[in-house]
């Protein structure tokens, strides 16, 4: 059984419309924006598996769709086989997100903030892990500090802590290290390769590419909504040539015929 489970999933916004007799006589899916075209794939567990794509490409959609945040039109989702719409709850305790925003409650310190997050998931007495987790993504001199008083970087740092506090065998990262610091950067990847190793999936998206070739063992490419390559790293920078993955990702994207996707 998979980790992840994407099948024909397709996600249509429907265009807002411009007066209420439109909005009347239009089907929810007419001229619509399609956020994803019939994507289909699978993570296994253990997996390292990056997503990549421009801005736009459906990334945030997909991730949305597997946490609960959005419904796909059409097509099915699982999460350690559970169906993210009709076993949401099994679906959402079997994943952690780390989501782009930096979201927080101005109302409580780090380690409140992770108390609550672990009582979200049924967990209590989780002080053991959630030490062990603000240790390894340097936050243990932060632990009593209200969040307000955290700078961004810091901030992040608890977004990827709150991920983690339910012991998810999922974890999502939806580019964690978009604007921090050389050192969050080497101490977030050295606790997530270890995670790796003991077994967790990682489904990471990034706009640094050097991340995801050190990192990932397989890649897949949206683009305008649709996979447009899905490889191992190695073979998928062998197949379309170039020095490294972002040579590759860029002949990807700007060649309009490019259709590399492999079972």
């Amino acid at each position: 059984m998979p980790a992840l489970t994407l099948e024909n999933i397709s996600k249509i916004y429907p265009a807002r419309p411009r007066s209420m007799m439109q909005w009347l006589s239009s089907s929810p899916q007419a001229s619509g924006l399609r956020a994803l075209d019939n994507v289909s794939l699978t993570v296994e567990h253990g997996e390292f598996f990056g997503l990549l794509g421009p801005n736009g490409a459906g990334k945030t959609t997909l991730i949305s769709i597997l946490a609960g945040l959005a419904r796909a039109s059409s097509g099915t989702a699982k999460v350690c086989g559970h169906d993210v719409v009709t076993d949401f709850k099994q679906s959402r305790r079997s994943l952690g997100v780390v989501p782009q925003e930096i979201v927080y409650d101005p109302f409580f310190t780090v380690r409140e903030s992770l108390r609550l997050q672990s009582g979200y998931f049924g967990l209590r007495h989780n002080d053991d892990w959630i030490d062990e987790v603000l240790g390894n993504l340097g936050l243990s001199d932060k632990a009593d500090v209200n969040m307000r008083a955290l700078s961004g970087g810091m901030k992040r740092r608890v977004l990827v802590a709150q991920a983690l506090v339910h012991r998810p065998p999922v974890i999502i990262l939806d580019e964690p290290t978009a604007g921090v610091d050389v050192d969050l950067r080497r101490t977030l990847w050295e606790f997530i390769a270890r995670l790796n190793k003991e077994g967790h999936t990682i489904l990471l998206t990034t706009h640094y590419l050097e991340e995801a070739e050190a990192l990932c063992g397989r890649i897949a490419m949206l683009k305008g909504g649709r996979v447009v390559a899905l490889d191992t790293t190695a073979a998928l920078l062998a197949r379309v040539g170039g020095t490294d993955l972002e040579d590759a990702f860029v002949r990807i994207m700007n060649d309009d015929e490019f259709l590399g996707v492999t079972a």
